[in-house]
């Protein structure tokens, strides 16, 4: 059938189809046009036009160009690792090393390999000898011409036979040239040259023939240093481990063709290992990838210390970094410890403690803070607090108080040569020392308090102690520094917890400002263990590996594990490796620097030596024993001392304002907070109390004097029964 044909049949089932149903014909390509053209917008009304979801793209959309230049994100002129003086310094140090152990390795060792390189030499001679005869002789032809026998070919092999008698007669003339030659120059050193030329010609013939004598399998010299075999990071194996992990959007993307990961930025070297970044497919997270460490590892053929998915604060959820290093992060060597030789610190500047997976230092600054850290057992727990705690006893001003309350004695080398304070165990004895000097240490942030109180705007502009004030030691504003191991041992006591909860938590929210810094270690990190007051208030977190959310987010802070922030990721080698949240900034991944107990004493017995010649040596480190002390006041007889019987309720600022007339040197400076802090430890939490003021009615925290009451009898009850 032809195009006419063709046409023919269509025009009549036209003309039938509009004979049937009445319908009209249309010209679509009219029909368009008259639609484009058609008026649009509120003023057409027609019931029976669809309703539109998506509004017509204007013909320009987002920011313009000036706008989008101003939001631009610019990328570094000058790499970070090049602007830092301490990375290069670091790295040049690492090169200097490796150089400087390769040639002294390879130097120790040069009479060895003489020595094999002899035993080789008439291997190496035969081989010379061999090789030469076999050119000569033109034995690289032989297979040609014997493939044009099998053929046989006469002409071709009369052919190739000529040419072969041609290079073997030009052949002979070089190799007797050359032996002559050196048979020349031989006999010309041994007879002319003197014994020093001689036997330098000697042994560089004889090393030559040795090395020409050398096996494949049996290597002359040996390797002075294992270099780390990393694979070169790139797109493909990227792409191939995001494939492996499971995930169904970054799956069904790669099994549509596309690659289920869009780079933004090229994979480059960053520090000792590669940094591709880019985005998630829409609705994976990087805390998606985070769980599946694992796997991503194994997807990548490297070991999981090697590699670090991280998300970027300042971008959205499925912005994805991933580090991936040359060596295990626990295993690769760190940088020397400015402070392990020599130095001392100033506690209110950033102090080197450890190094993050590029290997770069990580600061922490201890003053203003209170610390939490956390792990489970021999994870570097107590390693970490000895190592802070080495830190402040560096600072010669410093007053430490360290507490071992495991009783194992890995906080002597720093209490023994420079504590203040220092008790080990958990037996009555330094309980009871730790009691005393906490009730010692809550006196003196009252003081301090008020001392504060007292100076100057212009010296003390901000209400807090700084560097300048901690060096007037009239004043006695040096910082404080207080760390206790297992510090679960202190709340959970029977008889004491109470008290040592409401004391430490008081430090904790107040001490700070004041000089005063607590650091608490715990491998129990639950609400028991770790009071919620006291967690909720620290602004400094170190987490090494735990085992749950629950311990997670007690340590770091609620929702840290939703947020991606997940110590439960660490492996059982990661000893010392943990999370810091602190220095305001985001989570950190740093692995403390590793001081052993020789280490320590060595910094502690420096850190002495330091304090001695200043005269600053005191307390446990000088053999001074603290003096006993009660608890100086009983705050629930005092309340009722103040609230009288006829008063049922009383509003929290009436009460403390009634409680420092009775007793300026204990509650002088308490308010409704403080109040009701330390009534928490007796059970007692207060209420609203409503009051008519000038006709209203005001509600305020109080305390229900009944209360108080029940509370006093239920302890006076215990009592008689101990």
């Amino acid at each position: 059938m032809n195009h006419d044909d063709d046409k023919e049949l269509f025009n009549r089932l036209e003309a039938e189809m509009a004979a049937d149903h009445g319908a009209d014909v249309v010209d679509l390509d009219k029909a368009r046009a008259a639609r484009e053209s058609a008026p649009s917008g509120p003023e057409v009304d027609d019931p029976t036009a669809p309703d539109m979801v998506d509004q017509p793209a204007p013909a320009a959309t987002g920011p313009g160009y000036l706008g989008r230049l101003a939001g631009a994100r610019r990328r570094a002129v000058v790499p970070v690792w090049l602007k830092s003086v301490a990375e290069l310094r670091t790295a040049i140090g690492w090169v200097a090393r490796h150089y400087t152990h390769a040639a002294g390795y390879h130097a120790l060792r040069t009479p060895v390999y003489a020595a094999r390189l002899a035993f080789q030499a008439p291997a190496g001679a035969a081989k010379v000898v061999g090789g030469t005869m076999r050119w000569v002789a033109d034995r690289e032809g032989e297979l040609v011409r014997l493939a044009a026998v099998r053929r046989e070919d006469a002409a071709e092999y009369l052919k190739l036979s000529r040419q072969r008698d041609g290079r073997v007669r030009l052949r002979t003339l070089v190799a007797a040239l050359a032996m002559f030659t050196g048979l020349g120059l031989a006999l010309a050193i041994y007879v002319l040259a003197p014994d020093w030329l001689q036997a330098v010609s000697v042994s560089t013939v004889v090393l030559a023939l040795g090395a020409a004598g050398r096996q494949a399998d049996a290597p002359v010299v040996h390797r002075a240093v294992e270099l780390p075999k990393a694979t070169k990071l790139t797109s493909d194996i990227v792409l191939r481990a995001l494939g492996s992990l499971g995930i169904p959007a970054i799956n069904q993307a790669q099994g549509k063709g596309r690659d289920g990961f869009e780079f933004t930025a090229p994979i480059t070297r960053d520090g000792p290992g590669w940094r591709a970044e880019g985005n998630l497919p829409y609705g994976v997270t990087v805390t998606d990838i985070m769980e599946r460490r694992e796997r991503l590892a194994s997807g990548l053929r490297r070991p999981l210390g090697c590699v670090w998915p991280e998300a970027v604060p300042d971008e959205h959820t499925g912005h994805l970094v991933l580090w991936v290093a040359d060596q295990d992060m626990s295993r690769a060597s760190q940088p020397a410890w400015p402070l392990l030789k020599s130095g001392t610190v100033d506690l209110f500047k950033p102090v080197a403690y450890g190094t993050d997976q590029r290997g770069r230092w990580t600061e922490v600054t201890l003053m203003y803070i209170a610390g939490v850290i956390g792990a489970i057992p021999r994870m570097g727990k107590t390693f970490l607090l000895r190592l802070l705690l080495l830190i402040a006893a560096l600072d010669p001003r410093a007053e430490l108080h360290t507490y071992d309350m495991k009783g194992t004695g890995d906080l002597d080398p720093v209490g023994n040569a420079v504590g203040y304070r220092h008790a080990a165990g958990d037996d009555d004895e330094p309980i009871q020392y730790a009691l005393d000097d906490f009730r010692a240490l809550r006196e003196e942030l009252r003081r301090r308090t008020k001392v504060i109180r007292s100076l100057p705007r212009d010296i003390c502009p901000e209400s807090k102690v700084t560097s300048a004030l901690a060096d007037k030691r009239s004043l006695g504003l040096h910082p404080i520094v207080v760390g206790v191991d297992e510090c679960q041992v202190l709340f959970e006591h029977p008889d004491h917890g109470k008290e040592f909860e409401e004391i430490i938590t008081d430090l904790v929210k107040r001490g700070p400002a004041t000089g005063i810094v607590v650091l608490l270690a715990t491998q129990r990190p639950d609400a028991k263990s770790l009071p919620t007051g006291i967690s909720a208030n620290s602004s400094a977190r170190w987490c090494l590996k735990v085992m749950g959310q629950l311990e997670n987010d007690m340590v770091l802070g609620t929702s840290a594990y939703k947020r991606g922030v997940r110590a439960t990721m660490f492996a059982w080698g990661d000893k010392g490796i943990h999370y810091f949240v602190g220095e305001g900034s985001d989570a950190r991944i740093v692995r403390s620097v590793y001081v052993d107990a020789g280490g320590a004493e060595a910094i502690a017995a420096r850190a002495r030596r330091v304090r001695e010649k200043a005269g600053l040596l005191a307390g446990h480190a000088l053999g001074e024993a603290p003096e006993p002390t009660t608890a100086a006041y009983d705050l629930l007889a005092d309340i009722l001392a103040v609230v009288p019987a006829k008063e049922a309720k009383a509003w929290s600022e009436t009460i403390v304002a009634r409680l420092a007339d009775l007793r300026p040197e204990v509650y002088d400076g308490w308010d409704p907070d403080a109040l009701a802090a330390a009534l928490k430890p007796h059970g007692i939490a207060t209420i609203q109390v409503g009051r008519r003021v000038n006709g209203k009615v005001v509600n305020r925290r109080g305390v229900d004097r009944s209360h108080i009451t029940t509370a006093i009898a239920e302890r006076d009850g215990k009592r008689d029964a101990g």
